[in-house]
């Protein structure tokens, strides 16, 4: 457990981490005499030798590909059996043991199949399997979680493609215990409106109504960054530069979220960037601040009353794992009350240690890098803020 000094009477609350998902989630909970083989599904690879989901015969990802902690190969090798890996990668109440080795009091849980955003589901091409696949989704991270309410926390998949069907979901799903829910940030990618089209506003009204917040998780929309690099870099150079590229794929929905004014017409709706960090946000308030002026924004929109930094300091989060120095600098300028604290585990830039990581326990790295904050700021960033805008306590 982490150090009583820098955490003592803290619970801290990891704000991004994932369940890798059982091969029969969807087939124990959609009828497979009506759809068949589309129902999401693991089967063995014969070509690649491991276990992937597929649509049909559409292959969507190895079942373990982010089932990385404590593995003993760097990404993007990967286990080739969900039963080779770690048991608290799936299990809600391994994941709690490992949670208390950890030194974290409550996860926040994201999904991985059908993408951070849930976008995948679309290649189904039939609305109501689609439906049926985020409900079967939702219900059962609601069954996960229910191990410990208080400390396993799921975030709502969205249909967003069908906005009465998505205001239905989050309906339906706040009033099973869903703390947020997960909305894809490149829209367009899937062929519908851009994020800062009005088109949304139903989804914005509805979780601001409900008082949940909207997460944005990198690497929710367009993928093929991943094809984009050139092979002879060699796999381990060409991963690490795409994963730092979906880091900062965040600016783009931060900037749209403020520029649309979507903060102005829902001032009550807190949004979340997950999985990017926070050292590179003071210089991009400081950028859209002086584009808002250097652009006429205030001519153009004199019903915005405020200035880009001042939407972001009002309702907009920022979440970090790794950093030191660029964390501590952006807390320092922006003050802690916007930043929220996560893991990532079990994926391959997760504070997981093992053979194959550079990372060290979540413990020991809030240990070493908030015992210089003021006890107030390591409060908020480790709980207050994250169990305020989850309504936690």
């Amino acid at each position: 457990m982490a150090e009583a000094s820098v955490i003592d009477g803290i619970r801290v609350i990891d704000t991004d981490t994932h369940v890798i998902e059982p091969a029969d989630l969807w087939t124990s909970r959609i009828s497979t005499a009506k759809w068949g083989d589309l129902v999401p599904h693991v089967r063995w690879d014969d070509d690649r030798q491991e276990e992937a989901w597929y649509f049909g015969d559409a292959r969507l990802s190895a079942t373990a590909g982010g089932a990385m902690a404590g593995w003993g190969e760097f990404p993007p090798k990967h286990p080739r059996r969900l039963a080779d890996v770690d048991p608290a990668l799936w299990n809600a109440p391994d994941r709690l043991r490992k949670m208390d080795e950890y030194g974290i009091w409550a996860q926040v849980l994201y999904p991985n199949v059908a993408g951070f955003g849930t976008g995948r589901f679309l290649g189904l091409k039939d609305p109501e399997l689609m439906l049926r696949c985020i409900q079967a989704y939702n219900d059962y991270q609601t069954d996960w979680a229910s191990a410990d309410p208080r400390r396993l926390l799921p975030m709502a998949a969205l249909p967003f493609w069908d906005l009465a069907a998505s205001v239905a979901e989050i309906e339906r799903t706040v009033a099973m215990g869903h703390k947020g829910v997960i909305m894809a940030q490149e829209t367009e990618f899937f062929g519908l409106p851009l994020l800062g089209d009005p088109h949304w506003d139903p989804i914005w009204a509805t979780a601001q109504d409900l008082g949940v917040p909207v997460n944005f998780h990198i690497a929710s929309g367009d993928l093929s960054l991943i094809e984009k690099n050139f092979p002879g870099n060699g796999m381990h150079a060409n991963y690490a530069s795409v994963g730092v590229s979906f880091f900062m794929g965040n600016a783009r929905a931060i900037a749209t979220v403020i520029c649309a004014g979507i903060c102005h017409r829902f001032p009550r709706l807190n949004f979340v960037s997950v999985e990017s960090g926070i050292g590179w946000l003071p210089y991009a308030l400081a950028a859209l601040d002086w584009q808002w002026r250097n652009c006429g924004v205030p001519l153009e929109h004199p019903e915005y009353d405020l200035l880009p930094s001042e939407y972001f300091q009002r309702q907009i989060f920022g979440c970090f794992w790794f950093e030191r120095e660029t964390a501590r600098q952006a807390i320092e300028l922006l003050g802690p009350d916007n930043f929220l604290y996560e893991t990532d585990f079990p994926h391959p830039t997760s504070m997981s240690p093992g053979p194959a990581s550079a990372a060290v326990r979540p413990d020991l790295f809030i240990a070493a890098a908030f015992a210089d904050l003021p006890g107030d700021a390591r409060r908020k960033i480790l709980h207050d803020n994250a169990a305020r805008i989850y309504h936690l306590d």
